[in-house]
C-alpha cells in the first residue's frame, strides 16, 4: 500500500469559503485559484485534499484581513476512497496557511488532518494534533 495513492475528488470550487484551522489569525478564507491545476478551457479551478491554493482572508485579525496567501486543503466534506477500500469524509472543509515551500505559518493545527495532505507536506504533519 506504500506506493498506491488515493484518488481525491476535487470538491472545493474557486470562490468557496472555508475555515482556516491554524493559529495565524485568519478564520475564514476564500479560494481564489488552485496552483498547478490543469483543467479544460473555461473550466473553473477546483481543489481537493493536499492541493495548494491561493486564498484571500475574509475574516480574522485586522492585519491578516484582505491579504492574499497560499494555503493547503487538509479536510473536505466530500468523501474519498483510499486504496485499501476505506471511505473517508470530514465534517467541514478546512485549510492551513503556508508559505511558498509548503511550510505552515502557524505553529499548531486544530482538528484532524487527512493522511494524504500530511504525506505530501511533512511540516503540516508535524504541526497536526491528529492525522486520520
Amino acid at each position: 500500500m506504500q506506493g498506491m495513492k488515493a484518488k481525491i475528488p476535487r470538491a472545493i470550487n474557486s470562490a468557496a469559503r472555508m475555515d482556516c484551522v491554524d493559529n495565524t489569525g485568519a478564520r475564514v478564507v476564500e479560494v481564489i485559484s488552485v496552483l498547478k491545476y490543469r483543467g479544460v478551457k473555461n473550466r473553473y479551478p477546483r481543489g481537493g485534499i493536499g492541493d495548494m491554493l491561493v486564498v484571500s482572508v475574509k475574516k480574522g485579525t485586522p492585519d491578516m484581513r484582505k491579504q492574499l496567501m497560499k494555503a493547503v486543503i487538509v479536510r473536505q466534506k466530500k468523501e474519498f476512497r483510499r486504496p485499501d477500500g476505506l471511505r473517508v469524509s470530514f465534517e467541514d472543509n478546512a485549510c492551513v496557511i503556508v508559505d511558498d515551500d509548503g511550510i505552515p505559518k502557524g505553529t499548531e493545527i486544530k482538528g484532524p488532518v487527512a493522511r494524504e495532505a500530511a504525506e505530501r507536506f511533512t511540516k503540516i504533519a508535524s504541526a497536526a494534533s491528529i492525522i486520520v
